[in-house]
């Protein structure tokens, strides 16, 4: 296992379409493993294999221990709306208010090639939103209604 250079803003990889994974080999699944190394030791919640470099549909989210392998990722449903702030590892010094359903179900492949549904609700739900994003060369930037140079709940306290 080992550590991937996070891509940052600007890079062209993050705007483009992501290819879908065609058969789950050891490769795949290293590559997996290098991107949960890479978010742990990033302090991030979330990251998506464009982020690495790398064109192919999968995300890896960590969030309250449970950890998240997602490999051709779809939603299901969506319901409801909130309105919070995400920020992004690779867009680092910038923060943004952005509207996404407060309620989704994704279904996607585990590492051995499984279909499974997966529900979340508030961060889990932006989390899941803003990595499949990602897949679709994506960036919250372009969805923001207010984007911040520092966390605006800071200036509230």
């Amino acid at each position: 296992m080992a550590l991937r250079k996070i891509v940052q803003e600007g890079d062209p990889v993050l705007g483009k379409k992501c290819r879908p994974i065609t058969e789950i080999n050891d490769h795949i699944k290293m590559v997996l493993d290098d991107m949960i190394d890479t978010l742990r030791d990033s302090g991030g919640i979330g990251l998506a294999a464009p982020q690495v470099g790398i064109l192919r549909r999968m995300v890896v989210i960590e969030l309250d221990d449970v950890l998240y392998e997602l490999i051709n990722p779809e939603f299901v449903e969506t319901e409801g709306d909130q309105f919070e702030i995400e920020a992004c590892l690779s867009v680092p010094d910038l923060m943004g208010r952005v509207h996404r359903p407060a309620r989704v179900k994704v279904r996607a492949q585990n590492r051995e090639g499984e279909w499974k549904e997966y529900e979340g609700t508030d961060l889990l739900a932006r989390a899941f939103c803003h990595e499949l994003d990602h897949l679709d060369g994506i960036l919250y930037t372009s969805k923001a209604e207010e984007l911040y140079d520092h966390d605006p709940e800071e200036d509230e306290e």
